[in-house]
């Protein structure tokens, strides 16, 4: 019966536009899937009844077509459009939104996905991760945060946990250093004895015994120095364990640290001077002061006595008292004041001090201060000596650079460079030496030496910083991670990386906005953003879906109405077999 054919190429109308309204009503549900990308049922006619095929043109005809007739339609199958959606920015770091081609790399158990959803968030671990849990993966960083592009590892984004420190490598100043100031002529004075006007002495049963002549030697030990309140008794000042402390004695009106020195067995004269030079900060490498004396600690071995001799410029003038030096017991207690001081020249010369503080490795801050001395002048222009001391080098000296910085008749720096200056962290845990550059000049930041009522020098700029947590985060066009600290610093925290597949449309939907490779997808290409055909990433925004929905609508007007002709076709069917059945009566 010619009719019932009619009847199943009708239901397989009815079959196919169900199923493009199942696609379509999956397109409208998900308009507002973040980065859901839309499909597409195709039809084909299922196959024909061929009747005949034909016959060719003759000598009396011109042939014939044909003779089919079509037994239905099937869907051919669905068709995804990977058009990217509008990109629309939401202000959460953790939203990214891929501006072109390609997917997001992620990761549940032992299986990877991908996905265009960026709308991430972080686990109580700190790992980037899809809202169904899925790490994000990407490269990750090493030590000193450089981005390793080797193995894709979870993205992890450690906020308030991961902390920074950076040491400072270069300091730059300021100022102008008055070229009309008085000349340095001497440095500070300061006489050393066991009473005013007496020097130290050796007891007669020193070992080694002093030379002929001679009261106090550098190889004498302190415990066979005499107690010069009991002069001709052989009584030693000092006892083994005792030490000698510098406690509040001054430099330019600033207060120089504590400093002290234990007495042992081998304790002698020469460490007593050499520790004096230390704690008080003279730098003797600067050469000889203007009236020929070298700044250090002399001993004159016939009178006993010691010659403090202070660095120029009055912001080195030395103010040390007989109450400065103290001497303790071994438990730390103060016994007495075992010497003498008495002071016969101060420091002068031009000068001016400033006190900056800089990192080391850890993140510690190290007090340092800066001193500039007027040296010379002359035809050239004027010679200018620098002191850098820091209290907090950890060993004893104070002292720890000293240079010339020369200046021309315009009162411009014509110094090259400056070496660097080390500062000894021994012991702290930090990394030693701290090592930084000083910068006098250099575009507008310069030191300059022209006539002024007093002279100024400050710090401009200081890189290094204290300890800081990571605060922030945003995410590059190339996807890096940039990662915000407390203390103002900015590091790489690793990089998210985009995959690219030949033929996108050929991925396998797995649900909750994965795709996995399919037969026909190709292999997953993992790039960097912007990098062989991939995407650039826009942080802080989420790609919507490109569901059109006017379009959709329209497509589910027109299934609804082959849906519709293919039941009529049924029923106009349907009432042809009951006219046949009728005729039968």
């Amino acid at each position: 019966m010619g009719s019932t054919t009619a009847m199943f190429t009708a239901l397989t109308g009815l079959n196919a536009n169900a199923r493009s309204l199942d696609v379509i009503g999956n397109n409208i549900a998900n308009v507002n899937t973040t980065a859901f990308k839309s499909s597409r049922l195709l039809f084909s006619t299922q196959f024909s009844l061929t009747n005949n095929v034909g016959t060719p043109p003759g000598d009396v005809n011109g042939g014939t077509n044909p003779y089919q007739i079509g037994l239905g339609v099937t869907t051919a199958g669905t068709q995804r459009n990977f058009n990217p959606g509008t990109i629309q920015p939401t202000g959460q770091p953790r939203d990214i939104a891929i501006d072109g081609d390609g997917l997001f790399v992620v990761q549940q158990g032992d299986r990877v996905s991908y996905t265009r959803n960026g709308a991430f968030q972080r686990s109580a671990l700190g790992d980037l991760t899809t809202v169904t849990g899925a790490r994000v993966m990407g490269y990750g960083i090493d030590d000193a945060f450089n981005i390793n592009r080797g193995a894709l590892v979870p993205v992890t984004i450690p906020l308030g946990s991961l902390t920074i420190a950076e040491a400072t490598t270069q300091v730059t100043f300021r100022g102008n250093l008055n070229a009309d100031g008085p000349l340095a002529t001497q440095g500070s004075l300061i006489s050393l004895g066991g009473a005013p006007g007496q020097g130290l002495r050796a007891v007669p049963a020193a070992a080694p015994p002093t030379a002929p002549g001679n009261i106090l030697e550098d190889a004498t030990r302190l415990l066979d120095v005499e107690d010069p309140q009991l002069v001709g008794t052989g009584t030693p000042l000092f006892a083994l364990g005792q030490t000698l402390q510098i406690r509040n004695a001054e430099k330019g009106g600033k207060t120089i640290p504590t400093a002290q020195l234990s007495i042992d067995a081998a304790t002698t004269i020469a460490d007593l001077r050499a520790f004096l030079t230390s704690a008080l900060g003279i730098n003797a490498s600067a050469g000889p002061n203007p009236n020929a004396v070298t700044p250090g600690v002399a001993i004159d071995p016939v009178t006993g006595l010691l010659a403090i001799t202070g660095n120029t410029g009055a912001i080195n003038d030395i103010t040390l008292d007989s109450t400065d030096i103290r001497l303790l017991d071994a438990a730390g207690q103060f016994i007495r004041h075992p010497t003498s001081t008495q002071k016969s020249a101060s420091a002068d010369g031009e000068s001016v001090r400033t006190t900056f503080v800089v990192y080391d490795s850890l993140g510690t801050p190290v007090e340092v201060d800066i001193a500039a001395v007027l040296d010379s002048r002359s035809n050239a222009g004027t010679q200018w000596r620098y002191y850098v001391e820091s209290s907090d080098d950890s060993d004893i000296n104070l002292a720890t650079a000293t240079g010339l910085l020369n200046f021309d008749t315009d009162g411009r720096l014509s110094t090259v460079s400056v070496p660097p200056v080390t500062i000894d962290r021994a012991g702290t845990g930090a990394a030693t030496p701290l090592a930084f550059t000083i910068g006098f000049g250099g575009g507008a930041e310069n030191v300059t030496a022209l006539a002024d009522s007093r002279s100024t020098l400050a710090a401009t700029f200081r890189d290094g910083s204290p300890i800081g947590t990571l605060s922030g985060f945003a995410v590059g066009r190339d996807g890096t991670i940039t990662g915000a600290f407390s203390n103002g610093l900015t590091r790489p925290l690793g990089q998210i990386p985009v995959a690219t597949f030949a033929n996108p449309e050929g991925l396998v939907e797995v649900g909750d906005s994965l795709f996995g490779p399919g037969a026909n997808s190709g292999s997953a290409v993992v790039s960097i953003p912007g990098q062989l055909g991939a995407g650039l990433l826009v942080g802080g925004a989420l790609e919507l879906s490109n569901v059109d929905i006017g379009e959709e609508f329209i497509k589910m007007i027109s299934a609804s109405t082959g849906y519709s002709a293919s039941s009529r076709v049924i029923r106009t069917t349907d009432e042809l077999i009951q006219q046949l059945l009728v005729l039968g009566r």
